[in-house]
């Protein structure tokens, strides 16, 4: 039965944890931001399920996870709604400044802890 609370765990905690961070270092955060983190760290659950691949392939495969969640809620909050939520316009080789090299090496660096998180969320819930 606990195997079934791993994915709303994971999504609750990515959730909570990312709009905690962006408050810490931006002073505020956004609803997007939250539901985006959830989805992150809910996904990049799924990728650290799978033990026997390397650990830096997974933190990786995190950064790539992340780096689409925040192109596709770029996409939708920033540029369809208007919300300007965040702009990368500023950095080098960004995409549409939703997305840019300078954030995705961020995402690798957050997901070696988030990995960790995943992997003790999955234990702790005997899933």
């Amino acid at each position: 039965m606990k195997k079934y609370l791993l994915i709303p765990a994971e999504f609750t905690l990515g959730g909570l944890l990312y709009g905690l961070c962006e408050i810490l270092f931006r002073g505020h955060t956004h609803w997007s931001m939250v539901l985006a983190g959830g989805l992150s760290l809910s996904l990049l659950g799924r990728c650290a399920r799978r033990e026997e691949r390397p650990l830096w392939q997974t933190w990786v495969m995190g950064m790539c996870v992340i780096t689409a969640v925040e192109f596709v809620t770029g996409c939708v909050v920033n540029l369809r709604m208007g919300l300007q939520v965040w702009d990368y316009s500023r950095h080098r080789f960004h995409l549409m400044g939703q997305i840019c090299p300078l954030f995705s090496l961020c995402w690798l660096l957050l997901s070696i802890p988030a990995v960790a998180l995943c992997r003790l969320l999955r234990r702790l819930l005997g899933a």
